[in-house]
């Protein structure tokens, strides 16, 4: 097995970014989700403002987020924030560990993707592990990835939310894919991990299905 893709969303629910090389570290890939889009009830999300999926998010020098080319805390990322996400969307800064949804990496394999037939950055991984059966990942949890001096943790089969059928493009809704991710997977594709070592990883890098006996904080 092998890495065949990287990705990082500099900010939650935003457009994603390919990656030549990840450093992963104890809170997931370094840079990921750091900005995150609140409204006057709090946390605004894909889910409820399907266009802020549609909004491309880049990283600048010195790691600052870039939304749709502009640094993400200057008024012209802020008019982008409010024309897809409602006018009380705005960005705020964040590190804690709640920015992710379940754990700090999310990790696809390529049988299940082809199996699911979609657009992969409806399912908006990390990581993308080649040279894997459809139903492989599907017994992973427990086990851990060894890639190079890194180690990914691997917990549980992610449930997928109503994310997946928004095209990351136009925003419109397809919930065809949602059926289909039911029907193919019982509503389980892609892999809740977490960070055991931390190192540097690029496509193209050998992974090993390891055994451990560690477990992510809380779990």
């Amino acid at each position: 097995m092998h890495i065949s893709g990287l990705w990082r969303y500099p900010v939650k629910s935003m457009g994603g970014e390919p990656l030549e090389e990840a450093e992963l570290t104890d809170n997931g890939i370094t840079g990921d989700r750091v900005v995150h889009v609140r409204g006057k009830r709090g946390l605004l999300t894909g889910r409820t403002r399907s266009g802020l999926l549609t909004v491309p998010v880049t990283t600048g020098p010195r790691g600052v987020p870039r939304v749709n080319g502009h640094p993400w805390d200057t008024p012209a990322a802020a008019a982008t924030v409010r024309a897809r996400g409602g006018a009380d969307a705005h960005l705020v800064a964040y590190q804690g560990p709640e920015r992710f949804d379940v754990l700090n990496l999310l990790v696809a394999t390529d049988g299940a993707v082809r199996r699911f037939g979609g657009d992969i950055r409806r399912l908006r991984p990390n990581i993308l592990v080649g040279d894997v059966p459809p139903d492989a990942e599907r017994e992973w949890p427990g086990q851990a990835l060894a890639v190079g001096d890194a180690v990914i943790g691997i917990h549980s089969v992610r449930q997928r939310c109503i994310v997946t059928s928004i095209d990351p493009d136009s925003g419109e809704q397809d919930l065809a894919v949602s059926r289909r991710i039911r029907t193919l997977f019982g509503n389980e594709l892609c892999l809740n991990c977490w960070v055991i070592e931390p190192g540097t990883i690029r496509p193209g890098d050998s992974v090993a299905l390891v055994s451990t006996e560690a477990r992510p904080r809380g779990a």
